[in-house]
């Protein structure tokens, strides 16, 4: 079979590797498509150097069927169409107080053992998710991020009417969107990027660019001076986190969805004088790949308008090119069997 292989210095290789049998509580999925995820371009940056061990098969973002089935695997059976949510949390301990999806010594698939660019691949079948039958392949790629937006959504408390505010209009930005107005939210993007800015406008959204317009002003004008109820911090750079607190309004609930490598300066005193709330929220839960799922399957979401492009497998090294030099872009997906 064909699979990739991260091996420094932006480098991929494409080889062939033997087909291996899934071991006992494995399943071998035959993978349809899997999405680039930021994650994936920050490792081929080299900016994962120190975790990744090279060559590594990357890829967490995936669709597939089952192909083959190790002892002790029970509930599935050859051919069920399935996605994985790529966290090894057989490390949990008694301290991680029964939330492993962020335990200590919590593993990513994909990140530090071998992932999903590859035609076929072996995983532990505790992380699979069964998918209906007629189920879009091509969208159930976009599954785990989609759980991941869900996670933000469902923890930030959201009732419907109340008014949203999305920090950053990139892949993960627009669907917390999506997924904030599917629940009843009232949503408002801020994004700079003017073919980001489109899509967003050509998908139902209010859309200001901070570049050329007050964000505080006109999320004041269309709440009547009553600012967000909720807001999600996507972008991960100092001007969304000097904004957050501004856009907030009384006990607003801000979301801390982007990874921030480094300390920021915060307004703390706004959270005193408006007695906002910070939550964090990293990955998911199985309830919040359930939900994606089921947003997927229904059709609810124009996640098609996502897809920037689809590449074959083979074609992984100019894939990760074009993503630098297309800082326009939404979702990549790789057909792993083309």
């Amino acid at each position: 079979m064909k699979a990739t292989q991260y091996t420094g210095n932006k480098k991929f290789a494409v080889v062939d590797v033997p087909r291996e049998e899934p071991g006992e509580g494995e399943v071998r999925i035959k993978v349809a498509y899997c999405g680039v995820c930021g994650t994936d371009v920050h490792i081929y940056h080299g900016m994962m150097d120190q975790r990744v061990k090279m060559p590594l098969t990357i890829g967490h973002e995936m669709s597939g069927t089952i192909d083959a089935i190790g002892t002790g695997v029970s509930g599935y059976v050859v051919g069920d169409r399935v996605v994985v949510r790529p966290l090894d949390d057989r490390a949990e301990k008694p301290s991680d107080k029964g939330f492993s999806h962020i335990a200590a010594g919590l593993k990513f698939i994909g990140i530090d053992s071998p992932g999903a660019m590859q035609q076929y691949w072996n995983v532990p079948a505790f992380t699979l998710h069964k998918l209906p039958s007629d189920t879009d392949m091509r969208l159930a790629a976009l599954i785990e991020p989609l759980a991941v937006a869900c996670h933000d959504v469902r923890l930030s408390g959201l009732i419907p009417g109340e008014s949203v505010v999305v920090l950053g209009g990139g892949p993960i930005g627009m669907l917390v969107a999506l997924v904030a107005r599917e629940a009843g939210g009232e949503v408002i993007i801020s994004e700079m990027n003017p073919v980001r800015i489109e899509l967003a406008r050509s998908l139902g959204f209010k859309v200001v660019s901070p570049a050329d317009t007050d964000l505080v002003e006109y999320v004041s004008g269309e709440t009547d001076g009553g600012l967000a109820d909720v807001v999600f911090e996507v972008a991960g750079v100092q001007p969304t986190v000097d904004i957050m607190t501004e856009v907030a309004g009384i006990r607003g609930r801000i979301v801390m969805v982007a990874i921030h490598g480094q300390p920021r300066p915060v307004n703390l005193f706004k959270f005193f004088w408006k007695e906002l709330k910070l939550i964090g929220a990293r990955v998911y839960e199985p309830e919040d790949y359930e939900k994606a799922i089921a947003l997927v399957s229904g059709g609810e979401l124009p996640l098609d308008q996502l897809v920037t492009s689809v590449a074959p497998l083979t074609d992984v090294q100019s894939v990760f090119e074009n993503i630098d030099r297309n800082p326009d872009g939404m979702k990549v997906l790789l057909d792993c069997q083309a």
